[in-house]
């Protein structure tokens, strides 16, 4: 299980734009559908990573726990579909029906909104404030598969709850890490490797 980190884009960095087919309900997805809200998660994960399997209930948690706060969650998959079937639109579909995602879940086919955003890794997160501005970017929490840890999403959620409260967010971040994010052959982006 190879691990990559979280690239850190930098805190105050301007949310890019995208726009996205949710494979759930097929609308597209694009950052205006998130203007009014306090604060925005998106999240690049897939299907069939053992660190992304190992928080999918966690995920899904997020969502029910902040779905009547100021808090939109997207969750976005990047990976190669023709290499990796299981991470193409229906298996993603059927994740996001089973595990009872509250949030879109869309697929990014050409990879450019992972490239636009420096995703890395499978989970890697991304909290942008009201003016869509980084603020946080690192890790859910300390657990990963085999370490015996508890996944509480406890650095991940004490950001969300601070960024709802006005409250700053301690710049000193934990970078997320999962596996690489499987990018097409030639489509590897200059941060990779």
């Amino acid at each position: 299980m190879a691990r990559t980190a979280s690239t850190m884009l930098a805190l105050g960095t301007q949310a890019p734009d995208f726009q996205l087919p949710d494979v759930v309900s097929g609308q597209t997805i694009s950052l205006s559908t998130f203007a009014d809200k306090q604060a925005l998660l998106i999240m690049f994960i897939c299907q069939h990573c053992p660190f992304v399997k190992h928080i999918q209930d966690q995920l899904a948690q997020l969502g029910q726990d902040y779905a009547t706060q100021n808090l939109s969650i997207i969750a976005i998959s990047a990976n190669d579909a023709e290499k990796y079937p299981d991470d193409g639109p229906d298996s993603l579909k059927t994740m996001a029906q089973t595990l009872g995602f509250t949030f879109p879940l869309c697929y990014d086919e050409t990879q450019a909104t992972a490239k636009a955003y420096t995703a890395a890794c499978t989970p890697d997160f991304f909290l942008f404030d009201a003016n869509h501005q980084l603020i946080y970017r690192g890790q859910l929490d300390d657990s990963r598969p085999g370490n015996n840890k508890p996944v509480t999403g406890q650095d991940l959620r004490a950001a969300i709850d601070a960024a709802l409260a006005n409250q700053p967010i301690n710049p000193d971040q934990t970078p997320s890490i999962g596996c690489n994010i499987k990018w097409k052959p030639g489509n590897e982006p200059a941060y990779y490797g």
